[in-house]
């Protein structure tokens, strides 16, 4: 049995024509024709009726067609994972992260990953919620850590790292500084500093008011460094996930909404067609960090 019939087959299949499929393999119809009929005599049994120009599929014919996919795609994959190792010199890897985490576990999983493969490009992109997204969506990134607005999509692996508490970000010395903890409601009149993009401003702004139910006055930063030197300057309170160091001069208290603490989900998120070896590779480095 070739492996070029089978794909001949699917093709047949996909296109609901034995003509269509002939022009989109660049052969001839009655060529096709011939080679469906040799895997099925290989196989034993038949895959198709036949209906003067159309056909329908046996349930053998069917279930053989799904089955078929799964074993060319893993094909296609093994290809593609034995070419990125034999082109090392040259392979790449595109990878984001949410610009407003504060914990070195990303960092970490990159120094780590680069040391194991050196011949590797890595490229890293820092961005809001919204720019990874889309960086990922038109495939500018292999493999986002970010955190979970939406649904998980079928088209992606998703695979949740943590689940950090939420804190606020005070000077030391301030009146918020000395409490236990506050909550969103309490924060009403105070002024919110956040770490977005120009571009990404208005649904930042929308997301903590919307969903996240903050009431503040909003200013932001482009950068968690610059956040923190606004902090820093009396400009506002800054809300933060994860058990990153604490700056100095700075104190984090703990952030509540109707009762209980506020916590985000933190994802590794990379396509299911781009699931390559080293994006599968980085994957779990990361995820090893988190553990």
């Amino acid at each position: 049995m070739l492996l070029r019939q089978i794909r001949y087959y699917q093709k047949v299949v996909e296109c609901g024509s034995f003509t269509t499929a002939a022009d989109e393999c660049h052969i001839s119809q009655s060529a096709i024709s011939q080679q469906i009929k040799a895997l099925e005599e290989e196989l034993g049994y038949p895959l198709l009726v036949r209906k003067n120009r159309s056909f329908e599929l046996t349930p053998a014919g069917r279930y053989f067609y799904e089955k078929s996919l799964l074993v060319t795609r893993q094909l296609d994959k093994v290809c593609a994972d034995t070419r990125r190792l034999a082109d090392s010199d040259s392979a790449r890897l595109r990878l984001g992260y949410l610009k407003n985490y504060g914990g070195t576990e990303f960092r970490r999983a990159v120094a780590e990953f680069s040391a194991r493969y050196p011949k590797v490009d890595i490229s890293v992109f820092a961005g809001t919620h919204e720019e990874l997204y889309t960086r990922l969506h038109s495939e500018e990134v292999d493999l986002a850590m970010n955190d979970q607005w939406r649904a998980f999509s079928p088209d992606y692996n998703n695979v949740i790292l943590t689940e950090q508490k939420g804190y606020i970000e005070v000077p030391q010395g301030s009146f918020p500084a000395s409490l236990d903890k506050i909550s969103v409601e309490e924060l009403d009149n105070e002024t919110c500093i956040l770490v977005t993009s120009p571009d990404t401003e208005e649904t930042d702004r929308a997301f903590y008011r919307d969903i996240l139910g903050f009431r503040s006055h909003f200013v932001t930063a482009y950068g968690l460094e610059e956040a923190h030197m606004m902090v820093l300057s009396g400009k506002g309170y800054l809300p933060i996930e994860g058990n990153a160091p604490v700056p100095d001069m700075i104190t984090r208290v703990p952030l509540y909404r109707m009762g209980k603490q506020v916590y985000r989900r933190y994802c590794a998120f990379w396509k299911l067609d781009n699931s390559g070896y080293y994006v599968e590779e980085f994957a779990e480095i990361l995820q090893k960090q988190f553990r």
